[in-house]
C-alpha cells in the first residue's frame, strides 16, 4: 500500500491487487466485501495519520477506481459538504461520515524505465492487439497510457501480461498525466512507435 499527499486536503492510496488479497479481498469481490472494505479503510486512515499526519476526521468525499493491471485506487478528500449521502447500500459510514464514488476503469497504465523497453513491449503488443494509447513523458519514466474497451477478460489480461513483461503498472491517473506530463506520442502510440524503432533483439 502506497500513500501520497497531493494537497493538504487530498490523499491519493495505491493498492495491489496482492494489497488486496492479502486482507482476503479478491478482484472480482472488491464492491461485495463491504465489511472487509469497511476495516481496510479504517487501516489506510491510520496509516494515512502515522505517515503523512493526515488526519481523516470531519466530512470526506472518497473516490474508489479499480483498474484491471493496477489495482484500486483510493483518492481521500476533506471537505465542508452540508447533508452527506453515503454510496448506496455502503456501511462506510458506520465509522466515517462520508461520501463514496465507486467506479471500475477500463484505463491500463504502464510506467518503463527507458523508452527501449516500451519499444520491446509495442513490438510485442503490434499485430497481436488492437489498441492505441498514448505515451507521455512524467517523473523520469515513459508512460503508457491506455483504453482497451474492445478487450474483455483473458484478452485484456493477455495485453497487460505482455506490457508487465517490459514495465509495471502504475497508479499514475490521466488527470495527472494530462496536467504535468509531456505528451510524447498523442494517439496510437504502440503502432507508431513499432514504425519508428526497431527491437533491440533485430
Amino acid at each position: 500500500m502506497k500513500i501520497e499527499r497531493l494537497s493538504q486536503d487530498k490523499i491519493r492510496i495505491f493498492l495491489t491487487f496482492d494489497d488486496l488479497s492479502e486482507r482476503g479481498i479478491q478482484r472480482e469481490d472488491l464492491w461485495k466485501e463491504m465489511s472487509k472494505l469497511q476495516d481496510l479503510f479504517a487501516e489506510m486512515m491510520d496509516q494515512a495519520y502515522t505517515e503523512l499526519g493526515f488526519d481523516a476526521t470531519g466530512p470526506l468525499a472518497v473516490e474508489v477506481y479499480a483498474m484491471p493491471a493496477q489495482g484500486m485506487v483510493v483518492i481521500v478528500t476533506r471537505t465542508r459538504w452540508q447533508g452527506a449521502q453515503a454510496a448506496e447500500d455502503d456501511e462506510l459510514d458506520d465509522v466515517y461520515e462520508m461520501e463514496v464514488t465507486l467506479e471500475e476503469s477500463d484505463t491500463v497504465v504502464f510506467a518503463f524505465r527507458d523508452f527501449d523497453d516500451f519499444i520491446e513491449a509495442a513490438h510485442g503488443v503490434h499485430g497481436q492487439f488492437d489498441v492505441s494509447g498514448a505515451l507521455y513523458q512524467y517523473n523520469g519514466q515513459w508512460i503508457y497510457h491506455v483504453e482497451p474497451a474492445t478487450l474483455e477478460g483473458s484478452r485484456l489480461q493477455a495485453l497487460i501480461a505482455i506490457l508487465a513483461e517490459y514495465g509495471e503498472a502504475t497508479s499514475v491517473t490521466t488527470a495527472i498525466l494530462e496536467e504535468y506530463g509531456k505528451v510524447i506520442i498523442a494517439e496510437d502510440a504502440i503502432a507508431v512507435t513499432v514504425q519508428h524503432f526497431k527491437p533491440r533483439s533485430v
